[in-house]
């Protein structure tokens, strides 16, 4: 039990930190992330949606407790990865670059396992 709470936690905080890293840009409305996002083709107004839905996921999937909440949360969260990846699929070529999101999706991924083999090991 100790190993899958020491990697559901590393990888948990991982995954909150990386996402409130894209988050904030879009919560604080920098130009640069409002410039991305209008060249993707979103309103103006999307953008600090966005990223205030991603702050919010991030708590949910940090604060014990709250099971379907928690679920939506990892959902949302991989939503947005996938949406931002195909969205920049979809505005032009494959770039190297794109490959980065794999960063953000690993964690994402080891997390939601974890979080999982957790909850059995609990007898939840």
């Amino acid at each position: 039990m100790k190993k899958i709470n020491i990697i559901y936690w590393i990888s948990t905080i991982l995954f909150a930190l990386l996402m409130l890293a894209s988050a904030m840009p879009d919560v604080l409305k920098l130009p640069d992330a409002v410039k991305f996002m209008a060249m993707l083709g979103y309103p103006a107004y999307f953008t600090p949606f966005i990223g205030w839905a991603k702050v919010l996921g991030c708590v949910a999937i940090l604060v014990p407790g709250f099971p379907r909440i928690k679920e939506w949360a990892y959902a949302g969260l991989f939503f947005d990865l996938i949406g931002a990846t195909y969205s920049q699929l979809a505005i032009g070529p494959f770039n190297p670059q794109m490959l980065i999101m794999l960063v953000w999706i690993l964690p994402g991924v080891v997390s939601y396992m974890y979080y999982h083999k957790r909850q059995q090991a609990l007898g939840k």
